[in-house]
């Protein structure tokens, strides 16, 4: 579906908490954006609605594509939960192109973290404020646990790829993922 600056609140961002959507920004004059999208449209078409895509023409909608940052074409963003978890730019292989969406399709990686946490029954504090929704709680009581495991590199690791798993869920531009990220550095170093 082609959206506007009208339509994408709509069409883009509220869709996206239902299903992933993909964005193909592109344009009229743009060469490689004609190559990748017969192979993006197909590969969308053949996940039978788990992904949505939308195409945005960045030479009429330049506020979109200034306010997300694209700066050249064609740019192909993924929304989850309203933010933006996944991107490239430029001409991708059919191949690269079925990957990219098949990791949209699939539990996230922090899905998977919190289900290997709650599976070992480590952290339950963590994995149920985060299956709530609570990302604050769920990023602070990561951030304890790290702390508190200086002397366990491998345990800091894996908590550590866990908040970085949650920051990529939330979108790296969220409040809460630039605060934590912060904070998660000066905890680390």
């Amino acid at each position: 579906m082609d959206v506007t600056e009208t339509t994408f609140e709509r069409n883009v961002i509220e869709r996206s908490h239902e299903v992933p959507v993909v964005v193909d920004f592109w344009a009229d004059w743009c060469g490689p954006c004609k190559l990748l999208a017969p192979v993006l449209e197909g590969a969308v078409a053949a996940r039978d609605g788990a992904v949505a895509l939308a195409k945005v023409d960045v030479d009429t909608n330049q506020g979109l594509a200034n306010r997300f940052s694209v700066r050249g074409i064609p740019a192909v963003k993924a929304f989850r939960n309203g933010n933006v978890i996944s991107e490239f730019v430029g001409v991708q292989s059919p191949a690269s192109v079925a990957r990219f969406l098949d990791e949209l399709t699939g539990p996230s990686q922090a899905e998977r973290l919190l289900e290997e946490l709650e599976t070992e029954g480590e952290l339950p504090e963590v994995v149920e404020a985060a299956r709530a929704g609570d990302h604050e709680r769920a990023l602070e009581l990561l951030l304890e646990s790290i702390d508190a495991s200086a002397g366990d590199r491998e345990r800091r690791d894996r908590l550590r790829d866990v908040m970085v798993a949650l920051f990529k869920e939330l979108g790296q531009e969220h409040p809460l993922s630039l605060r934590y990220r912060r904070r998660l550095a000066s905890t680390l170093y």
